[in-house]
């Protein structure tokens, strides 16, 4: 049974992006964690409930962000053995909310088939906020990711990737019935599945009102280096090439809008060479051209932050600094320096820039950037929502994934922007070191592309969005609370028919 779990796990990790093609799978994500939700079902103790989903979970998890061990051992200079130990102690860690979930679900042994579907999509909704939440969040892998392109993406714009989450849950209970005894006889399960997938069917033929157009279409040149990580800080490898290279293509662009990745300048200011930075700025200083580029900006002394400034003609420097830290490698937790220690991470302790920061406006459009995975946050995102009259009308990714090699962190990242444009419905352009540099609309569809780890100019147009989702309006003021609400409720429900079920059981 265990081995069931540890390999319907590992299908729930192919099912986000699978290692062949990138491609999320959405009825190999259901049907992945049926699998569990039938073993939980069958389970004898809780005990074992909980084992089985925590062995899910670790393999799930681990299966998702592999390739830290590349960015430990092969960039990071750890040893390979505390690389892979360390890869799998966070996938057995963060898999104890899974477990808990999975545990408290059997104990809930006596509501009808519906309420213990909604306990069971409630509880991992809950399992799933907490990895939003706790120690800075780490929601990579959430399995509403897998329903980008799937019949659930109707439902981005309205409650996001984590309501996704939770029908996506409850359908996969739903399927893990047909093995027990006496469904495939039921009518009542045949009416309730028929039912459930008319609605699907019907919410995606209906047509969604156009979104509003937020001024003229904007060309843009998005910069991908390519600058191999191992050289991308060295003096005498990467900074001169990089220096070079975006510097050129900075210069000779002819886009409205020219985007470089992050750090795609990979010095302070101060350290670049003289004259460097302020070549730079005189060359957005006049004319109809702007500029985003990745940049540290600050000192050693007085901290330093993972910035984007922004250039263009009769304006002041525009900066944003990244608020999302990625933990050990932008910010070193607490008791945690020993680890970061036997690690050669350069720029490894960040300040933090604040939340909901204002966006560069260019020729109509407000450009709201966001750095490497802060886009993982979409409600975070959304705090920039609040007033529809200054809310981003285009979002800009930019990010250096080159710590994680050639592999599937690329396309998990592209499904975690593409969920982004279609929560919002803004269209995302995307800059990155070695992919995937991309033009997203605001219906989450890639129009243009690079080829990942080469070193080229993405040329397209994006057209900006201005209408207010509901899912923009709503989590730009509640945050996830609604949702935390949702699957509190439902639990209760469930424990309240527990004990209802049980004092009329008693003589």
């Amino acid at each position: 049974m265990y081995l069931l779990a540890l390999l319907a796990g590992l299908l729930q990790a192919v099912a986000i992006a699978a290692p062949w093609d990138g491609q999320p799978s959405w009825w190999l994500q259901l049907a992945s964690l049926a699998v569990l939700a039938w073993m939980v079902q069958q389970a004898a103790s809780w005990r074992r409930a909980a084992l089985l989903g925590w062995a899910f979970a670790t393999s799930w998890l681990a299966g998702v962000f592999w390739w830290l061990f590349i960015s430990m051992h092969v960039y990071g200079g750890l040893a390979s053995p505390l690389a892979a130990l360390a890869v799998l102690a966070l996938a057995a860690f963060l898999a104890s909310y899974y477990a808990g979930a999975c545990a408290l679900f059997a104990a809930l042994h006596r509501p009808g088939p519906m309420l213990r579907a909604l306990a069971f999509a409630a509880l991992w909704l809950l399992a799933e906020l907490l990895r939003v939440t706790l120690f800075t969040g780490f929601p990579w892998g959430a399995i509403g990711y897998a329903h980008v392109d799937g019949p659930l993406s109707f439902l981005a714009p309205r409650v996001g990737v984590h309501g996704i989450a939770f029908v996506a849950a409850a359908l996969a209970f739903a399927l893990s019935l047909l093995a027990r005894k006496g469904t495939l006889t039921s009518w009542r399960y045949w009416v309730a599945l028929a039912g459930a997938a008319s609605l699907l069917a019907a919410c995606n033929m209906a047509a969604a009102p156009p979104a509003a157009p937020g001024g003229p279409r904007l060309s843009v040149a998005l910069l991908q280096g390519n600058i191999p990580q191992d050289e991308k800080f060295q003096g005498g490898t990467g900074i001169p090439v990089a220096l070079d290279w975006y510097g050129r293509q900075l210069r000779d662009s002819t886009a409205s809008l020219v985007v470089a990745p992050e750090t795609a300048i990979p010095m302070l200011p101060r350290q670049l060479p003289a004259g460097y930075f302020e070549a730079l700025a005189a060359r957005f200083a006049q004319g109809r051209q702007a500029a985003l580029v990745g940049i540290p900006l600050g000192s050693m002394s007085e901290g330093y932050t993972n910035s984007v400034i922004g250039l263009k003609p009769g304006a002041p420097l525009y900066h944003f600094d990244k608020h999302h830290l990625v933990p050990f490698g932008e910010f070193i937790p607490p008791l945690f320096r020993w680890f970061t220690d036997l690690m050669n991470i350069p720029l490894g302790d960040f300040d933090r820039g604040a939340l909901g920061q204002s966006p560069f406006e260019w020729q109509g459009q407000r450009l709201a950037p966001n750095i490497c995975y802060e886009d993982l946050f979409g409600e975070e995102l959304a705090a920039q929502f609040a007033d529809p009259a200054k809310a981003p009308t285009i979002l800009v990714n930019v990010s250096n994934i080159a710590w994680f090699g050639n592999t599937v962190a690329i396309d998990q990242h592209l499904q975690i922007s593409r969920m982004r444009a279609l929560e919002f419905q803004r269209p995302m352009i995307r800059a990155t070191n070695t992919g995937a540099t991309v033009i997203i609309d605001h219906l989450g569809r890639v129009t243009h592309s690079l080829p990942r780890h080469t070193r080229g100019v993405l040329a397209g147009e994006v057209e900006g969005r201005t209408a207010i989702t509901p899912y923009a309006a709503w989590v730009a003021r509640l945050g996830l609370w609604p949702l935390w609400a949702l699957a509190l409720l439902a639990v209760v429900a469930a424990a309240w028919r527990q004990r209802a079920g049980g004092a009329a059981a008693q003589p």
